[in-house]
């Protein structure tokens, strides 16, 4: 904690390290998804594809299939990595705004982008305040 008796770096520093768990989780659960929803429908389109081409006039209905979720998996893992991109830039107090962004992309995860935004935006005047 900071020797001026202030405890908001302390509640940056727990914003931050909250941002990160939030980011953390939602790139595993985008891993996830991706393996348990994309790669079998993907492997099967695949071979699928690769037998029947000529013959099939339907092959972007398979695609418009997995469409949704391949567009849901992929903005689980970009708001995840700006999570863990706000929460650094949280812990080392550079931006008050990709800090904030990241915590509100935290949201996802619930309570914990919740307490995020919350101690990030107590925390919000501490921010360029330490010159490493």
């Amino acid at each position: 904690m900071a020797s001026n008796g202030s405890d908001r770096g302390g509640l940056l520093s727990a914003g931050g390290v909250l941002i990160i768990i939030a980011g953390l989780s939602q790139l595993i659960s985008a891993v996830s998804l991706a393996v348990v929803v994309l790669l079998p429908g993907y492997l099967r389109f695949s071979v699928f594809k690769m037998l029947f081409l000529p013959f099939l006039p339907d092959v972007w209905r398979e695609a418009i299939e997995f469409g949704p979720a391949a567009i849901m998996v992929g903005c689980i893992g970009v708001l995840g990595v700006l999570a863990i991109a706000g929460g650094i830039l949280a812990i080392r107090r550079k931006s008050v705004g990709i800090s904030l962004a990241g915590a509100i992309s935290a949201l996802l995860s619930g309570l914990f982008g919740i307490l995020a935004i919350i101690f990030i935006a107590l925390g919000k005047r501490e921010f360029g305040t330490v010159r490493v």
